[in-house]
């Protein structure tokens, strides 16, 4: 049959990503406490594609994600590579994104109770690195709002990101840990009332900005030995306004 992808293009205009998306996808990782741990990831695939070419070849894209049953992070490099190979491409890139989930116990009770983090990895075959991210809710209390105040004061449900440039593994885990206990308190899923005191008084004894939240996990993860760049974001839903407040900090990134 006529390969219509392959035919000549003259508009002598590259592009820098083609490929598909949001392709939903079994992953096996590597979970700190149990060995390993089973989920399902969002996965996106693309590849350059040269001015002279008018396509991509669709398909090929899952029949290289189909050789397996499922994947694993250890798997990424030689996808990356088939990519390239099948696709005849110069760069080949792969996103996966999924729900990673761990086990905590609650402050004071001890109940157990099971948390969702989002966690994703980032794959470029023209890069030493990999780029890891993580999204972790907390929680904030304003410090303006208890210096102001006779008692009490305001707080926010905040979502960190975190991205990180790596060429050694680092447990999700470690980067959760880093985002948690810069914020007011982390948060959980079960909290019985004894719990409830303490993370209220917790958060109270912490108040932190936006802004003092992102500094904390920069100080952090400069210093990490086995992180060469990284970005951090907060936003902080904020609970007295009809807005969110943001900060940002990125470092050696790119």
């Amino acid at each position: 049959m006529k390969d219509i992808q392959s035919q000549p293009d003259d508009r002598n205009m590259p592009i820098d990503q083609v490929g598909v998306k949001d392709i939903r996808f079994p992953v096996r990782v590597q979970d700190k406490r149990n060995g390993t741990q089973h989920t399902v990831a969002t996965v996106n695939m693309y590849v350059t594609l040269p001015h002279n070419f008018r396509g991509t070849h669709m398909s090929r894209f899952l029949e290289i994600l189909n050789c397996y049953e499922e994947i694993t992070p250890s798997h990424i490099p030689a996808i990356l590579e088939e990519m390239k190979s099948k696709l005849n491409a110069e760069t080949a890139y792969f996103d996966i994104e999924f729900p990673y989930f761990i086990m905590k116990s609650a402050p004071v009770s001890n109940a157990k109770s099971v948390m969702e983090y989002i966690c994703s990895i980032h794959g470029d075959s023209s890069a030493e690195f990999y780029f890891l991210k993580v999204k972790v809710p907390v929680m904030s209390l304003c410090p303006c709002s208890k210096e102001i105040s006779r008692f009490g004061a305001h707080n926010q449900r905040s979502i960190i990101e975190i991205s990180i440039k790596t060429r050694k593994k680092i447990w999700f885990e470690e980067l959760i840990t880093i985002a948690e206990s810069s914020a007011s308190s982390e948060i959980y899923s079960l909290l019985k009332r004894e719990d409830e005191k303490y993370v209220t008084e917790n958060s109270y004894n912490n108040p932190a900005f936006v802004e003092d939240i992102v500094r904390a996990i920069a100080v952090k993860l400069k210093a990490h030995e086995l992180i060469d760049g990284f970005s951090v974001e907060s936003e902080n839903m904020e609970s007295i306004h009809n807005h969110s407040a943001y900060a940002k900090i990125v470092y050696n990134i790119l």
